[in-house]
């Protein structure tokens, strides 16, 4: 009984739909705020230890790298966020249908980016 399966999956060929390109960069950004977590609330003590540890803090938060990889997980956290309330839905079975999850996927992504966009056009 030959069969027409392929000895090797080529998982890099594979095109994945919308929603679980959006559900895996849930997991990426879950794993990124788990990982950056230590150096947050290192900040966040170095910022609220005396006045010189503030001033160091605000130069070391001026360099450009830094901006971008505080950005980073800025957008990390607000797409966490809004996927994590899509998942909840979700989980209420709401939006199951296959144009919904698109629709909401589309909405996670651009809300995310729209609101990080924002919010360090503030902070930069």
């Amino acid at each position: 009984m030959p069969t027409s399966r392929p000895k090797h999956l080529n998982l890099m060929e594979i095109r994945l739909p919308l929603p679980a390109f959006v559900s895996i960069l849930h997991r990426i950004s879950g794993a990124v705020l788990f990982l950056m977590l230590p150096l947050l609330l290192c900040l966040l003590g170095s910022s609220l230890e005396s006045l010189q540890s503030f001033t160091a803090f605000k130069a070391w938060v001026g360099n450009p790298l830094v901006k971008i990889l505080l950005l980073g997980v800025l957008w990390a956290y607000l797409h966490h966020f809004c996927a994590g309330i899509r998942h909840l839905a979700l989980d209420l079975h709401k939006g199951l249908e296959l144009e919904t999850a698109r629709a909401t996927s589309y909405a996670v992504l651009i809300v995310s980016i729209l609101l990080t966009a924002a919010i360090g056009a503030k902070l930069w």
